[in-house]
């Protein structure tokens, strides 16, 4: 009995060290891919150590998983003509049951239908006494103001108060701009401080 329970016990740490060291591959794949995900996965097996068929594998598992979002570029705003950024903070009077937010949903999609603006990020949150933000890049100061004009013509959107802060694209002394990089960085430090 105790011969079975010793092959079980070396098969579930077996296992448990095979799921380890998936994981390992994977944030090894996903730091690739942030860095450029451009490469094959031909390339990208060599610069990880592993099979072509592996990164196939775990590329395919990553994006049903949803942790692959989407494979895109980061660009220089200021040079596709977006002066400001804007981190917009808000809390609204009410909060909108289900269908509200619905409602909201759709009418946000047709003002943007109608008005494109570029945003990049829109959520719910906690903090500062405000409950969403957005992140969104602007043409011009008046471009800002128009955005901000729309958001509050939204319905369910009561604002009990509006908050942003603005980034000027075109200061050559802002530290870092938008990059996966750091994140790449900081992926790749915790995987070797968990290594025993």
């Amino acid at each position: 009995m105790n011969v079975s329970i010793d092959k079980k016990d070396s098969r579930g740490n077996e296992m448990r060290r095979m799921k380890q060291a998936l994981k390992k591959v994977e944030l090894k794949l996903i730091s690739e891919l942030m860095k450029n995900s451009r490469r094959s996965d031909r390339r990208l097996a060599r610069d990880i150590g592993v099979s072509q068929p592996t990164i196939t594998r775990l590329r395919n598992r990553l994006e049903k998983m949803g942790v692959v979002k989407e494979y895109t570029m980061i660009p220089d705003f200021s040079q596709l003509g977006y002066q400001i950024m804007g981190i917009t903070l808000l809390r609204l009077k009410e909060t909108p049951r289900k269908e509200g937010e619905m409602e909201l949903r759709k009418a946000a999609i047709e003002v943007e239908r109608q008005n494109p603006f570029a945003s990049l990020l829109v959520v719910n949150g906690l903090g500062m006494q405000k409950d969403r933000m957005f992140i969104t890049l602007y043409k011009d100061y008046s471009d800002y103001t128009r955005t901000m004009q729309l958001t509050k013509q939204l319905p369910w959107v009561n604002v009990e108060s509006m908050e942003s802060f603005l980034v000027d694209l075109l200061d050559k002394s802002n530290y870092r701009n938008l990059t996966m990089a750091q994140v790449t960085r900081h992926i790749q430090s915790s995987e070797e401080s968990a290594k025993p």
